[in-house]
């Protein structure tokens, strides 16, 4: 199911990259402009990987490209917002090198286990989706980079959440590799 409605969200997502990035481009536009204006497209097409999952289920329209399509384009999601955050100086390029690499070293390991037919080991768990929703809060945040209702700073606590994401994802990455390990073990034999 190459085009249904779940995976075309899921499709979403990836075409909304150019258009985030994009704005900060866009020098006819003040900075609190282009500011509001990624935000809004983050948050808009980040809820898109909730409703394309829930879709899929209540229409039965799950299939293995959508399963392999969504976490595909969740990460290149926050990559590229993580990557236009540094470059406008608001992320530390450690926290991206943290969170890039291990969505780099995790796929990889996923995608080993299920060819040695453990995928089962390294299923998400539950600091794995702790992660995702700290850094799915921090990045808009980020991305505002403003004072939201006259009174929340959110470059600060976007720095604030993106570093517990950072340590999230250090955790998360152990634990996966832990599970994984026995695994790997006994394949190395």
């Amino acid at each position: 199911m190459f085009f249904n409605l779940p995976t075309l969200l899921t499709w979403a997502r990836i075409v909304a990259i150019p258009l985030i990035v994009g704005v900060f481009y866009l020098e006819m536009l003040s900075e609190p402009v282009r500011n509001i204006t990624a935000t809004i497209l983050f948050v808009v097409f980040a809820l898109t990987d909730w409703a394309d999952g829930y879709l899929a289920r209540r229409m039965k329209l799950t299939s293995s490209f959508g399963a392999f399509l969504d976490p595909v384009a969740d990460k290149f999601l926050v990559c590229a917002a993580l990557l236009v955050l540094v470059h406008l100086g608001r992320v530390h390029a450690l926290v991206a090198l943290i969170i890039i690499g291990r969505e780099i070293a995790i796929s990889a390991l996923r995608e080993w286990m299920a060819q040695i037919g453990a995928s089962r080991s390294v299923a998400v768990h539950m600091v794995g989706k702790l992660k995702t929703a700290v850094q799915m809060t921090a990045i808009p945040f980020l991305l505002y980079h403003g004072t939201l209702f006259g009174v929340i700073d959110t470059q600060l606590w976007g720095s604030v959440l993106i570093w517990i994401s950072a340590v999230l994802t250090i955790w998360s990455m152990v634990y996966y590799l832990q599970k994984a390990l026995p695994e790997i073990r006994d394949k190395a034999r």
